[in-house]
């Protein structure tokens, strides 16, 4: 396991072949992700979620006929994909960018995932772009994820365009229906649920504000559990989508999908 160094504009990032995993990302000095722990890569940094992001109930599901085991939390669920403490191998590196990529054979899963990540730095932000091709014989099913925890002060609120749609959610699962929810400026409160958002989101606060904007990851996971920060979670479909099919991608053998998000910081 490695952590290399990226800087260019006014961006430093530091990034880790173990799981991808963004450790640090700061802005002219100042950090934008809270710095993160190899030990606890969920709860601080920016974790990636491959080929399922959150949580999967009860860590089995069935695909095309057969049914799959995948290892379980101590809520009893899968959770967070199956790449998170993998090794990813470095293809490519310059001054501000970094490529990594990671087989996936998992006897939880139907065939092979082959991933890459590609993390560049732009004038006050990042932007991460992934590539998943099905390198197997059998169909994949696919959910894409990022886990990044955005530093906000206490008076933090979030703004949305369009409609908002909140996955009703049992236990913390998302049952398959979706509800109109109001997003803006409700102010600070208690967040583990998942919104369908098709357009940008920013989150603000006295501590900066930051534009995320997706390509192919309509789905948004927001958690509050760690101080000081907002887990702001860019996917391709919603927790647990393997049982309700809530974004879920049929990705075929030899076929490969694009997905990305940018993170913009328009004040720090």
């Amino acid at each position: 396991m490695s952590c290399l160094e990226i800087g260019s504009y006014t961006s430093r990032a530091v990034i880790c072949s173990r799981g991808a995993y963004l450790l640090e990302w700061s802005v002219s000095g100042k950090d934008i992700i809270l710095p993160g722990d190899l030990d606890r890569p969920t709860w601080g940094g920016m974790a990636i979620m491959i080929p399922f992001a959150n949580r999967v109930r009860g860590g089995e599901y069935e695909f095309e006929g057969v049914r799959y085991s995948l290892p379980r939390n101590g809520e009893g669920h899968a959770i967070h994909g199956l790449v998170l403490n993998e090794e990813w191998s470095i293809t490519s590196i310059s001054e501000n960018s970094v490529s990594l990529r990671h087989v996936l054979n998992h006897p939880g899963y139907p065939t092979e995932l082959t991933s890459t990540i590609k993390y560049a730095l732009a004038e006050g932000g990042l932007n991460v772009e992934f590539v998943v091709k099905n390198t197997g014989f059998r169909n994949a099913p696919l959910v894409v994820g990022a886990h990044p925890y955005l530093i906000a002060t206490n008076d933090w609120r979030i703004n949305t365009q369009g409609e908002v749609l909140i996955c009703e959610a049992v236990n913390k699962i998302p049952t398959g229906k979706l509800i109109p929810f109001n997003l803006n400026n409700m102010g600070r409160r208690e967040f583990d649920d998942c919104f369908l958002i098709n357009n940008g989101i920013t989150l603000e606060s006295q501590y900066s504000v930051i534009r995320i904007t997706r390509q192919g990851m309509p789905y948004i996971q927001i958690f509050t559990g760690v101080p000081n920060a907002v887990a702001i979670e860019p996917m391709s479909g919603a927790p647990d989508a393997y049982h309700n099919g809530m974004g879920l991608t049929i990705v075929k053998p030899k076929e490969e999908m694009s997905f990305g998000f940018a993170i913009k910081v328009l004040r720090a």
